[in-house]
C-alpha cells in the first residue's frame, strides 16, 4: 500500500461559526496547494442544541419537544427557530447573494420535509397501532443531521466562490432509501473523489443501519471523522478548535498557560472523562487501532502545528494539563451495607437507566458516593429509584467539582501531596481526594465555589513551578 498523502480534518462548531476566517487561514491561506484534504464538518454553533436540546441547560429543543408533545405544535415553533438560526449562520459567512439564495433554498427544503415527515408520523401514531416511542432515536438521527449537512453545504458553496473545486458530500441518507451501514456510507459519499484535485466537505453526521446517535449521541461527527480516517487510510487526523489544547484555562491561570505539544490517547481519555473531550473516546479508539496519529490545532493559527497525540509514551514523567468539572457527588450511606453485596450493581443499574455519566466513585465498608455530570432532574430520579429499593438509607446529593492533575506519567513526582499541600496554602479544603496506582491522574473534590482557585492553586504547584522546585517549597508556602 503507498503511503496515504491526504489528512482527515473536523472543524467544530464554534470554530465554523467563524467560517470567513477560515477561509483565509485554514482552507486557502499561505498553502500552495490546498487539496489531499477531507474536511467534517459538524453544524454551526448552537443549531445542534436547537434541533435536539442545548447540551449543558437541557432547554429542550425540537427533539425533546416533540417528544413531549401531546397535540400541541410547540414543536413546530421549536422548528421555525432552527429555521432561522441557519438563514443567520449563512447570512453571516456568505457575501454573494446568488449563494445566500441556494443556501436558502436549501433550508427551506430540509426544514419543510422535516417537518411534514414528523407531522405524518404524528398522525400515523394517532391510530394506535403505532407506538411513538419506536421511531424517537430515527427522529434524534434525522433532525441531527440537518444541522450538518446545512453547514457542509454551506462551506462548500464559500469554497467554490473562492476558487476552490469543494465537493458537498452529504452523509446524512436524506432522501436515500437505502439501507446502508456505515463503512458503506461513507464508501458512497467518497466514491470517485480524487483527493489531490478536490476538498470533499463532509457532514459529521452520517446516516447508516447501526444508528450513530443510539452508541454515540452527540459525539457522532468525531466518530464519522475516525471512521473515514481509517477507511481512508489518511496520514493524520485533525481537529481544528478555536483553542490550543492547553495545560489550564489560560483565563484562569494567565501566562503560566502551556500549550501541550505533545500527549497520548490515555491523556485524551481522562480528558473525556472530566469532560473537555480532545476526542470522543470510540473515535480515538477507531485512530489508535489504525495507528493514525492525531493533532488538534488552532483552527485560526495556521502556522502553529498545535499537539500532537499519538501512542507514544511520556519521555520524562510530567504533569501535564489541570482542568475542574462541576459533577453532583451522590452518597449512599446504609448501615447494612457491610459486607453485603448489591448494593453497587443496584446504583449502576440505576444510573445507567437514566441516563446519568459517572466521572469518578468511591466507597468504604457502608458509604458509596459516586460523582457524576448530568442534569439536577435526572439525579431527582436516580435519587427517588435508589430510595424506593434501600428505603432505610440516607442518600446526600451535593453539588461539587472534581479537578484533575492529568498526564501520561506522573511516577514519582507525588501530585497527590504537592496537590494537598498547595490547597492548604490557597486555604481550599478538599472534600475527597482520589488517585489510582496508574500515576496517569489525581482528582480533588471541592466545593463548587472554589473549582476556579483549585485549578489555579494545583496547576502553579505541578506545572507552572519552576524546575527544580520540590515538595519542600511548596510545604513552605503553606506553613
Amino acid at each position: 500500500m503507498t503511503e496515504a498523502k491526504h489528512t482527515v480534518e473536523k472543524i467544530g462548531g464554534t470554530s465554523m461559526s467563524r467560517l470567513n476566517d477560515l477561509v483565509d487561514t485554514l482552507f486557502i491561506g499561505k498553502r500552495k496547494d490546498p487539496y489531499n484534504r477531507i474536511f467534517v464538518v459538524s453544524a454551526f454553533g448552537g443549531i445542534t442544541d436547537l434541533l435536539l436540546e442545548h447540551k449543558k441547560s437541557g432547554e429542550p429543543g425540537v427533539y425533546a419537544l416533540f417528544s413531549s408533545a401531546e397535540g400541541d405544535a410547540g414543536w413546530t415553533e421549536a422548528l421555525n427557530r432552527v429555521a432561522d438560526a441557519m438563514r443567520k449562520a449563512h447570512a453571516d459567512v456568505l457575501d454573494h447573494p446568488a449563494d445566500v439564495a441556494v443556501a436558502d433554498g436549501f433550508v427551506r427544503e430540509r426544514i419543510e420535509g422535516a417537518r411534514n415527515c414528523l407531522i405524518d408520523l404524528q398522525r400515523l401514531c394517532s391510530y394506535g397501532h403505532f407506538r411513538l416511542s419506536e421511531h424517537m432515536a430515527q427522529i434524534r438521527e434525522l433532525l441531527s443531521g440537518l444541522g450538518e449537512s446545512h453547514s457542509a453545504q454551506v462551506t462548500a458553496l464559500l469554497l467554490q466562490r473562492h476558487g476552490l473545486d469543494a465537493r458537498f458530500v452529504d452523509l446524512s441518507g436524506w432522501r436515500d432509501e437505502r439501507e446502508l451501514d456505515l463503512e458503506d456510507r461513507i464508501a458512497a459519499g467518497l466514491d470517485g473523489i480524487d483527493f489531490s484535485r478536490e476538498m470533499p466537505i463532509v457532514t459529521g453526521y452520517a446516516q447508516c443501519r447501526e444508528g450513530l446517535m443510539k452508541e454515540f449521541d452527540r459525539g457522532y461527527s468525531e466518530v464519522t471523522f475516525s471512521r473515514i480516517a481509517a477507511r481512508t487510510h489518511a496520514r493524520e487526523a485533525i481537529i481544528h478548535k478555536e483553542f490550543h489544547l492547553s495545560s489550564a484555562d489560560p483565563k484562569l491561570v494567565g501566562d503560566h498557560v502551556r500549550k501541550l505539544g505533545h500527549t497520548n490517547y490515555d491523556v485524551a481519555d481522562q480528558l473525556s472523562n472530566m469532560g473537555m473531550e480532545a476526542i470522543h473516546p470510540k473515535a480515538a479508539k477507531t485512530l489508535r487501532q489504525s495507528e493514525i496519529p492525531l493533532r488538534v490545532t488552532n483552527a485560526f493559527e495556521p502556522e502553529d502545528p498545535g499537539t500532537l497525540i499519538d501512542d507514544q509514551p511520556a519521555e520524562d514523567p510530567a504533569a501535564e494539563i489541570v482542568c475542574g468539572l462541576n459533577v453532583y457527588a451522590l452518597e449512599l450511606f446504609e448501615q447494612d451495607m457491610v459486607g453485603v453485596k448489591g448494593y453497587d450493581a443496584a446504583t449502576l443499574d440505576i444510573l445507567k437507566r437514566h441516563k446519568v455519566r459517572i466521572v469518578s466513585k468511591t466507597s468504604n465498608a457502608n458509604t458509596i458516593t459516586h460523582y457524576v455530570d448530568a442534569p439536577l432532574k435526572a439525579i431527582k430520579r436516580v435519587e427517588r429509584d435508589l430510595l424506593e429499593i434501600y428505603p432505610a438509607a440516607e442518600l446526600d446529593v451535593r453539588a461539587l467539582s472534581i479537578v484533575a492533575i492529568i498526564g501520561r506519567d506522573m511516577s514519582g513526582l507525588r501530585p497527590l501531596s504537592r496537590g494537598l499541600a498547595a490547597l492548604e496554602a490557597a486555604d481550599i479544603v478538599p472534600l475527597a481526594v482520589h488517585q489510582t496506582t496508574r500515576s496517569v491522574d489525581v482528582q480533588f473534590a471541592v466545593a463548587r465555589d472554589d473549582r476556579d482557585a483549585t485549578v489555579k492553586a494545583l496547576h502553579d504547584a505541578v506545572i507552572a513551578a519552576p524546575e527544580g522546585s520540590s515538595l519542600s517549597a511548596v510545604e513552605r508556602a503553606a506553613a
